[in-house]
């Protein structure tokens, strides 16, 4: 029986899956992170090997019986020559994990559990980035550059938000479109500092994207009770998101989706706050000139599916498939009303 296995790979954790020829999910497992910019590719290697032997277990599939092919997408996998050392290093050290591997950066496997026909990803994590894959394979990104070059439209970028608006109108600098004082009680409270001064740690010695980025849930609930100031840091943020979208639409390949709506996957924890997003969203969306509808889609399955499709295609190999439960629709375009609405 031949056996297809991905594994979703990021910087905090792994998840990898192996399907039997029926398309059936046999296995699943999750794992440290294998993202080889932050602990080398030997280790990289390493980890994603014991994740498969792992999962292989689990399905009682015999260690000596490699897989016909594993989709590997991974977070700082964007470079063919890296993909290719990847490859290079998996069949040298463990030649009996797998036939075949392809290898990808992490929005692929998230674009292909959604869809076959290529889409788009929409990350708002702790950082942003938007990707785009056509059905030739052509590619277009948009963002993704970290927080030095922007983020915006990150639960990071929300929380660095929040903080200059604070100083600059404590400063006299620009003046807040809305009162301060619950954001300013927020960041004193979550960062435990009694005056401005006392935050010059966290911006250099201390500095801790990730802290900072959990602000953002303090500033969320602070959205969703009523904080105008909040409010609008989550009205930017979906601006921001919309128009990276936006950029990327002139690049989409049209052509098979007259009959089915084209898909922006939305990845990342500030998702969670779509309805504190929507209206910015579709202002920065509407700077497209936009003639097909689209579907904003949230996994219900890893991106770990996705990676083993796209490399099971990849190959010209078959594997049943049903897309439809590997994800939710959360809202939905209409290019000629051109509003958003709940399904």
């Amino acid at each position: 029986m031949p056996y297809f296995a991905g594994i979703e790979g990021g910087a905090s954790h792994s998840t990898c899956i192996i399907c039997d020829e029926t398309g059936d999910c046999i296995s699943i497992l999750e794992g440290l992170g294998t993202n080889h910019w932050q602990i080398g590719m030997d280790l990289t290697v390493a980890r994603l090997a014991e994740m498969v032997e792992r999962a292989k277990e689990l399905a009682d599939i015999s260690e000596d019986t490699p897989l016909d092919v594993l989709g590997l997408s991974l977070s700082g996998l964007g470079q063919k020559d890296v993909q290719q050392e990847l490859k290079d290093l998996l069949r040298s050290s463990f030649p009996d994990l797998a036939k075949s591997y392809v290898c990808s950066e992490d929005t692929i496997g998230s674009i292909y559990t959604a869809s076959p026909n290529g889409g788009m990803v929409l990350i708002s994590g702790t950082g942003s980035n938007a990707h785009v894959i056509n059905p030739d394979g052509s590619s277009y990104n948009c963002g993704g550059w970290g927080h030095f070059m922007g983020d915006e439209g990150s639960a990071f970028h929300i929380a660095l938000r929040a903080i200059k608006i604070v100083f600059d109108d404590m400063d006299g600098l620009r003046k807040s479109p809305y009162p301060i004082e619950l954001v300013w009680s927020l960041i004193k409270e979550y960062f435990k500092v009694e005056n401005r001064g006392d935050m010059l740690p966290h911006f250099y010695k201390k500095f801790d994207k990730s802290f900072f980025a959990r602000l953002c849930i303090k500033l969320s609930r602070a959205a969703e009770e009523g904080d105008r100031l909040a409010k609008y840091l989550f009205d930017e943020a979906g601006d921001n998101l919309g128009r990276m979208a936006a950029a990327l639409i002139p690049k989409v390949q049209t052509d098979n989706l007259k009959s089915d709506p084209f898909k922006i996957v939305c990845v990342g924890s500030v998702w969670l706050s779509l309805p504190l997003l929507v209206a910015g969203f579709l202002s920065g969306l509407q700077k497209a000139n936009i003639t097909f509808d689209i579907n904003l889609v949230r996994l219900k399955k890893s991106s770990a599916f996705g990676a083993c499709y796209h490399a099971v295609d990849a190959v010209g190999l078959q594997l049943p498939r049903h897309y439809p439960d590997n994800f939710d629709v959360l809202v939905q375009y209409n290019h000629e009303s051109k509003c958003l609405c709940n399904q």
